[in-house]
């Protein structure tokens, strides 16, 4: 019987995996041209996932590519009053390590089979069990796999849920050779994660492994249009870095200097999430996972639970490999559970970082004696 999975994330990779691993194909169909198509983003911090690396046969490689001296953090008030410092010793255990999505997503790529990824083929529709392309191309299948992302046409299948607006809206930028350009601003920023939280708006700056530092500038309590009225001229950088920093009135000059020090490229980014707690009623043939079934808040959960979606998804197909039906219900049962506490974690997580007080708020949760 055929596995279609729309998708080439890191969610719908690992449960091609998966499968693999037990002996089942699978097909993955990814829009993009080819793997290095576009950008991967940042570094993720890899906690409650390693159990699907372990499941993929590949937590030995993962521990190979992550960095341990991510899970460094450093918390600050806007004033410049350090809340919290926490380095990590070199021989810690990887418990949340930092790993770049670029390489997470190669390990698990390079994992499978010569022809299991199908580049260029854009999902528009499914029905009677055929897949249709943009390409006009078609495919069959017996169960159908969204893995697509916030936007997935496949989610359309199983409910009319669509991601709202949270109220949150981040800019994202970043300074590249951060140790050769700005040395002074590495050494501030550090190893790992560096956060500065103030009444509605927050600094989150993050080392990479290719050298740069990411910044994402998080504005809360903000109306969808924000970006347009926010008098942020995007396509003139020098303006924009000029205008963000008037954002900050009363900021420590050391963390205004991160924003006059980034590169060019400054990326609007509006942050959306599904219901919180969405469920539908289980249909044979087809199923969701990751972010097109729980598309959450960005604090530290989503990529975890994509990860865990493919591979227990995995499990359970090879142990109902003749009865999807069954696997998808097993798998749906346990997904709602688990995935709905942590949307639930992540939208209070979210609220507290929204709040006047989100610096002590989070100084609490890391430290709650």
């Amino acid at each position: 019987m055929a596995i279609a999975i729309i998708g080439a994330g890191l969610g719908g990779l690992a449960l091609a995996r998966v499968l693999h691993v037990h002996g089942i194909d699978a097909v993955v169909y990814e829009r993009e041209p080819s793997r290095g198509a576009r950008g991967q983003g940042g570094m993720l911090d890899i906690h409650s996932g390693q159990r699907a690396l372990r499941e993929a046969g590949l937590l030995d490689r993962f521990h190979a590519v992550a960095r341990g001296a991510g899970q460094d953090m450093r918390l600050l008030e806007p004033d410049g009053t350090l809340l919290l410092q926490e380095d990590t010793p070199d021989d810690a255990p990887l418990d949340r390590p930092e790993v770049d999505r670029a390489d997470l997503r190669d390990l698990l790529l390079d994992s499978l089979p010569d022809g299991v990824v199908r580049w260029g083929r854009a999902f528009v529709s499914a029905d009677d069990g055929l897949l249709h392309f943009a390409d006009g191309g078609s495919a069959t299948y017996d169960l159908l796999v969204g893995a697509d992302g916030a936007n997935s046409r496949v989610r359309t299948l199983l409910t009319d849920a669509r991601p709202a607006h949270t109220g949150q809206n981040i800019i994202e930028v970043s300074i590249s050779d951060i140790d050769r350009t700005h040395p002074d601003l590495a050494a501030m920023v550090g190893r790992g994660n560096y956060w500065v939280l103030g009444n509605g708006v927050s600094l989150a700056a993050q080392r990479n492994g290719d050298g740069r530092v990411r910044i994402g500038l998080s504005f809360y309590n903000t109306a969808e249009d924000w970006f347009a009225a926010s008098g942020i001229p995007f396509d003139d950088p020098a303006a924009a870095r000029a205008r963000l920093i008037g954002l900050l009135p009363g900021w420590d000059p050391r963390f205004t200097a991160l924003i006059a020090a980034c590169d060019d490229a400054i990326v609007p980014r509006a942050i959306t999430a599904l219901p919180v707690g969405l469920t539908w009623p289980s249909t044979p043939g087809v199923t969701l996972l990751g972010d097109a079934a729980h598309l959450m808040p960005p604090v530290g959960q989503g990529a975890n639970m994509a990860l865990l979606d493919g591979a227990l998804l995995g499990l359970a197909l090879a142990a109902h490999p003749d009865d999807f039906a069954a696997a998808v219900h097993d798998y749906e049962d346990e997904m709602f559970a688990r995935t709905g506490a942590a949307a639930r974690m992540s939208a209070d997580m979210q609220e507290s970082l929204a709040s006047p007080d989100a610096a002590r708020n989070m100084l609490a949760f890391f430290r709650p004696d």
